[in-house]
């Protein structure tokens, strides 16, 4: 299995009721699954599932599938209502979880 790689930008502080850009891209084969004959059949490895919770609430959600290409980029927003750390969390085929965090200041 390869390692799962997660860049998010974002920025540090904002104040209360701004908009936060938000982008992430990761790492991730997003592998099919090979069935092509006289090859050697791999398991899908493919993110099927991204979600982003801050201060208890989800604030994004996205579903994935195979015709995502690999280490797949995301953008979007959200506001800033009060100092926290934002959890994004992928899940992939096969059951694995990858989890990032990155804290924001609000002023």
């Amino acid at each position: 299995m390869t390692e799962f790689t997660a860049r998010i930008t974002m920025p540090e502080t904002a104040r209360r009721g701004d908009v936060v850009p938000i982008r992430v891209i990761v790492r991730h084969p997003m592998e099919r699954e090979i069935t092509a004959a006289g090859l050697t059949p791999l398991p899908r490895r493919i993110i099927h599932s991204f979600r982003v919770t801050y201060a208890g609430e989800e604030v994004f959600r996205m579903a994935l599938s195979a015709g995502i290409t690999a280490n797949p980029y995301v953008a979007f927003t959200t506001v800033a209502t009060e100092t926290g750390t934002l959890h994004f969390e992928w899940q992939e085929d096969g059951g694995a979880v990858h989890r990032r965090e990155a804290r924001l200041v609000v002023t």
